[in-house]
C-alpha cells in the first residue's frame, strides 16, 4: 500500500481524466493528498474530494507563486473555509524565490501567517522550498515550539539542509527527481533514514522516468518508490510499509 503525498489531481490536465485515480487505486496508492494553490484551484479540489472521499485528501493554504497584490484577499479565503470544514493539512504553503521576488516579502508574511494558523487548527503544513530552502528552514525553527510539524515538498537541498529539517521533525517529500541521472537526492537518500522521507508526485509534473517530460500522475508512486529501494538496497516493500506509516505520522485521520 503506497501513498502520495502530494498531488495536484485537480490541475486541467488530470481532472478530465476519469482514469486516474482509479489506476492509482489499482497500483496500490490508495490516498492522494491534494494541496492547494489559490482560490480558483478549490472547487475542483473539493469536487475530488466529495466523490472519492476514502482516497482524495484536501489541504488548504495559498501557495507562493500565487501570492500578489491581492495576497490579504486569498488569505482571506483560506482563513474562510478553514473555518468551514476538514482539511488534512494547511499547503501548499512557503517561499519561492525562482520565479519572481516582486513579492518576497509578501510571501514571507504569507507563509507566517499559515503556520500560525496550522498551529491554531493543528494541522501539519506542507511546504514548497523552491530556491528557498533556507529561508523556510528558519522560518519553521523560528515558528518550531514542539506542535509543529509537516514535510518539505519535492525536497531538492543539501545534505546538511536535509539533517536540519529532520532535526526539526519535518519531513523529505521523494518523487520523480529522485530516478533522474544528474540528480543528486540518491546520496542524500543513502544517508537519510527511510523514517524521514515520504512519497509524492508533485503530478502532473516531474514525472518519473521512464515518463520524465510527460503527465504525471499518482499511479506511478511505485516507480518512486522501486528507485529508493534500489539505492538503500532493501525490498520494496519495505519502502513502501515505512512511507505509508510515515504519512499517518504527519497528517490527521
Amino acid at each position: 500500500m503506497y501513498t502520495d503525498s502530494h498531488t495536484h489531481l485537480y490541475d486541467e490536465k488530470l481532472i478530465t481524466d476519469d482514469g486516474q485515480i482509479q489506476r492509482a487505486i489499482e497500483a496500490g496508492v490508495t490516498k492522494m493528498y491534494m494541496p492547494n494553490c489559490d482560490s480558483l484551484t478549490i472547487s475542483g479540489m473539493l469536487q475530488l474530494a466529495e466523490k472519492y472521499p476514502a482516497n482524495c485528501m484536501p489541504m488548504m493554504g495559498l501557495h507562493p507563486c500565487y501570492v500578489k497584490e491581492n495576497y490579504k484577499e486569498e488569505l482571506s479565503i483560506v482563513s474562510g473555509w478553514l473555518e468551514k470544514r476538514k482539511f488534512f493539512a494547511i499547503g501548499e504553503i512557503g517561499l519561492d524565490y525562482y520565479w519572481d521576488l516582486t513579492y518576497k516579502n509578501q510571501q514571507i508574511e504569507v507563509f507566517e501567517t499559515q503556520i500560525d494558523w496550522a498551529l491554531q487548527y493543528n494541522l501539519p503544513i506542507v511546504i514548497h522550498s523552491r530556491e528557498s530552502t533556507p529561508d523556510c528552514i528558519d522560518i519553521v525553527r523560528k515558528k518550531q515550539n514542539g506542535k509543529l510539524k509537516g514535510i518539505f515538498h519535492c525536497f531538492s537541498g543539501t545534505p546538511e539542509e536535509a539533517k536540519q529539517i529532520t532535526e526539526l521533525g519535518f519531513y523529505l517529500g521523494i518523487g520523480g527527481v529522485v530516478t533522474y541521472k544528474k540528480s543528486t537526492l540518491p546520496e542524500i537518500i543513502k544517508e537519510i533514514p527511510l523514517s524521514n522521507i515520504v512519497l509524492e508526485t508533485d503530478a502532473p509534473y516531474l514525472a518519473p522516468v521512464p515518463y520524465r517530460g510527460k503527465r504525471n500522475e499518482s499511479s506511478y508512486i511505485p516507480i518512486i518508490a522501486a528507485k529508493i529501494a534500489e539505492i538503500r538496497n532493501i525490498p520494496v516493500e519495505e519502502v513502501a510499509k515505512i512511507t505509508t506509516g510515515n504519512t499517518e505520522k504527519v497528517f490527521p485521520v
